[in-house]
């Protein structure tokens, strides 16, 4: 059993002994904890906070002790029941709430559960924020309510609609070019809430051909739920038996886009935001911002047209600190996390959707022309797995001094700009391994950086 303790919140496997898998007592001691934090944030105010979750199998009792447990702190509970990250996100704004806590374990598989904690910007709590949460929760300093002062759950299941509109009402979702272009869709959803929440989009898009493939939200994940080449068989082989336009899967909380060529073959990951964004600067020209281990395409695009690329540290929270610093239009991650901040700062598939379709309709192409139009790279991941006694900050430092004739970004591990070519270290917070990302414009020179720094690394150590 796994009870991983982050910034972030936390997120384990269900079961097990209390403190070593996401057990009900866990579930209540975190929530306790996050609502005590809230209340230290906002104090002498009415307290309310969005809670929604995704399909899992154990969504349900997790929600159930969450819930409860901010009520007996006194807090009022606005619970969207089955819902997405990003919808979350957007209520919390909404209704003028002081947090929010999304259940879900994002691309993790179903024995696995999580708390994802949010601010009252519907945002992400900050690293700091998070060290906080995790002292309250280790001091078990709560003070419950008394019985005339307990909190109350409200449902609300309008922002499945909500969300929608303000996507609708975004003046770069071209509706009626994407309704004229009569897109035949294919929607993987994991059986999880993305099979109520894609759907939906797309046909209030005016797309009227889609095939759903488990888009039932019964939490049984019929592939493992991360959006990767390996895992969408189906999705691939159901795009050539429907001769379809766009393949869709997103992963279970809905703030990860992956898209599927009409032959079958996967647009890629880190092209979901190289392809939104070169939609967005056509329009409203402005900064760039990914994170770091992210592929150069999204620079090259940024700067053929005379605007500003940014790199962040890995992680939803840098880069969306990183896209407020550089005024971004549009950023994200190179996993298929789509940021948009005319909406809101979070990864959001469902925005990501509308504008890649207004995107496609527009440019009047098929998806595999689309993706060849832009800057060709290929991502090599690797690890070198370390022993306690090695120092791997100054194994890093090293490196870095070895290639000072060249471009140096060291906010986040180090990564090295060789020409077209880069490759990022970065130390695992969660496992003694160092992480070797390299990118090149084939698979084979990625692969062969790879190993030369990898090579350069054990000389070193």
């Amino acid at each position: 059993m796994t009870l991983i303790k982050s910034i972030s919140g936390i997120r384990g496997t269900i079961g097990g002994k209390v403190g070593n898998g996401l057990t009900p007592i866990d579930a209540v001691t975190f929530a306790s904890a996050y609502g005590t934090w809230l209340k230290e944030q906002h104090p002498q105010q009415d307290w309310k906070v969005v809670i929604g979750r995704d399909a899992r199998i154990s969504g349900e009792m997790i929600s159930q002790l969450v819930c409860q447990s901010l009520v007996g702190l006194g807090i009022d509970v606005i619970d969207l029941g089955l819902s997405t990250t990003p919808t979350v996100e957007v209520a919390v704004p909404l209704e003028k709430a002081q947090g929010g806590i999304i259940l879900t374990a994002s691309h993790n598989p179903k024995q696995w559960n999580a708390l994802k904690l949010l601010n009252e910007k519907g945002e992400f709590i900050s690293g700091k924020e998070g060290e906080r949460v995790l002292e309250i929760a280790a001091e078990g300093a709560f003070d419950f309510a008394e019985v005339d002062d307990l909190g109350k759950v409200y449902p609300n299941d309008s922002y499945l609609q909500k969300h929608i509109d303000a996507i609708l009402d975004l003046s770069l979702v071209n509706q009626e070019a994407i309704k004229n272009a009569q897109f035949s869709v294919v929607v993987d959803a994991v059986n999880s809430t993305g099979g109520i929440f894609v759907p939906a989009l797309l046909k209030a898009l005016g797309v009227t051909q889609i095939t759903e493939m488990y888009c039932e939200p019964t939490g049984h994940f019929p592939h493992n739920p991360e959006p990767l080449p390996e895992h969408l068989t189906d999705l691939s082989a159901k795009m050539l038996e429907t001769k379809a336009h766009v393949g869709i899967t997103v992963d279970p909380d809905v703030d990860r886009l992956a898209l599927v060529c009409e032959d079958g073959s996967m647009f890629g990951e880190e092209y979901t935001l190289v392809a939104v964004a070169d939609y967005v600067l056509s329009k409203t020209p402005g900064a760039t911002v990914s994170n770091l281990s992210s592929t150069r395409a999204l620079r090259d695009i940024t700067e053929a047209r005379g605007l500003t690329y940014s790199a962040a540290a890995v992680g939803e929270v840098n880069v969306v600190e990183m896209m407020k610093k550089a005024q971004a239009v549009i950023g994200g991650e190179g996993n298929g996390g789509i940021i948009y901040p005319e909406l809101h700062y979070g990864r959001d598939s469902l925005v990501g959707i509308a504008l890649f379709l207004s995107l496609l309709a527009e440019k009047k192409m098929s998806l595999t022309a689309l993706r060849d139009s832009y800057p060709r790279y290929v991502i090599s991941k690797n690890k070198i797995e370390l022993t306690p006694e090695i120092d791997v900050d100054l194994v890093l430092d090293k490196i870095a001094t070895k290639y000072t004739d060249f471009e140096v970004d060291t906010i986040d591990g180090v990564k090295i700009y060789i020409e077209k070519e880069w490759v990022h270290l970065r130390k695992s917070n969660t496992e003694p391994i160092i992480r070797i990302y390299a990118e090149s414009q084939t698979e084979e020179k990625a692969n062969e950086l790879a190993l030369r720094i990898i090579e350069e690394i054990k000389a070193v150590i």
